[in-house]
């Protein structure tokens, strides 16, 4: 009688976990598991001014804390802010009351193909609310049915996610801004009560290309708990440095940009228009975290100057051959954010 007694309340337990996880709403998660209007995560490189780590280590940062976190997780465990918001997608994606979209250029188990925008991301969401995750990580996050996991190639250098929790009204806004990045989707699912609304988001799941009428574009987006951002989104057509050109004029700022330098097509800092944008060359977080910009795959800017308080994280970087690649920003003028990142920066190159 005991050991049946047990069993049922084991069974209780269960059905009752099982519940309550299928309907709780769909957000950023943080290293808790508790819901956040946003997060951010950035991975630090295995090389640190030559002392070598795992390239598992990461910082964390949210709207509840002042500065970034060392996390006490690695980025590959399945129990840190990353590997928790995600596994919400594994759990629901065989689901006809949700969406998602996975997509990046350099995908899983799959061939890069560079005609496709510079962009990776992870969109979930129900009829209530959800998440857009941006990132810099190839071959990230595993198809569904594979379950949470981090790639060995997305170890050795710096890089940077970032979560913000969104209401469903904000989709169809965010279903806009995939036209111009053209992404390369690699798995998705749209049921049917969704299309009307995300008919954009439809087309590029089912590998149609939508239709443009201006080469970029850029959103107003409010976070689940009223933070604003600004999307900018540039497709293949607008042929440009997407912080020089476009991004540094539009906010009115001159900018600190950290992106990928490898390519040998490197932009350098340009100070030919009236806001200026300049290279980052050194990284340096908390605890002496420092890094060359040689170790570091994120993609990342901030005002110059302190009263401006930009800061924008996304796709592209200062490179010849991605000018012509579609891929976003997301910017926010976040006091939080802002103070992060511009201590981050360690140096920069002048025009």
């Amino acid at each position: 009688q005991t050991k049946m007694f047990f069993f049922f309340k084991l069974s209780v337990c269960v059905l009752s976990f099982m519940i309550c996880f299928s309907e709780a709403v769909i957000s950023c998660l943080n290293e808790d598991g508790r819901p956040v209007d946003w997060f951010i995560i950035y991975k630090l490189p295995i090389y640190k001014m030559e002392v070598e780590g795992s390239g598992l280590e990461y910082m964390y940062l949210d709207s509840t804390v002042t500065n970034w976190q060392m996390s006490k997780h690695t980025i590959n465990s399945s129990r840190g802010a990353l590997g928790r918001t995600l596994t919400q997608l594994y759990y629901k994606y065989k689901s006809n009351s949700s969406v998602y979209m996975i997509y990046n250029d350099a995908p899983p188990e799959l061939k890069y193909l560079s005609h496709y925008g510079h962009t990776k991301g992870v969109i979930l969401f129900d009829q209530s609310r959800g998440f857009w995750l941006t990132h810099s990580v190839p071959h990230f996050p595993p198809f569904p049915e594979r379950g949470y996991g981090y790639p060995s190639s997305g170890k050795y250098y710096g890089q940077t996610l970032n979560c913000i929790t969104y209401n469903y009204t904000q989709f169809p806004l965010i279903s806009q801004q995939l036209a111009f990045i053209y992404p390369h989707v690699y798995n998705c699912s749209i049921p049917l009560a969704f299309r009307p609304h995300i008919a954009v988001m439809a087309q590029i799941c089912d590998a149609k290309t939508p239709f443009i009428k201006t080469p970029k574009n850029s959103e107003k987006l409010v976070s689940v708990r009223g933070q604003t951002f600004f999307s900018f989104a540039k497709s293949p057509y607008y042929v440009d440095d997407i912080y020089t050109a476009w991004v540094a004029q539009t906010l009115g700022t001159d900018l600190l940009v950290e992106s990928w330098m490898h390519q040998g097509h490197q932009l350098p800092s340009n100070c030919s228009l009236p806001h200026h944008v300049m290279n980052i060359i050194r990284v340096c977080l908390p605890g002496s975290q420092m890094f060359s910009s040689y170790e570091d795959h994120s993609k990342w800017c901030v005002s110059y100057a302190f009263k401006d308080q930009w800061t924008c994280l996304g796709d592209l970087n200062r490179d010849i051959g991605q000018t012509g690649r579609g891929g976003g920003l997301i910017c926010s003028k976040n006091p939080i954010i802002y103070k992060a990142f511009r201590q981050a920066m360690a140096g920069y190159k002048h025009c």
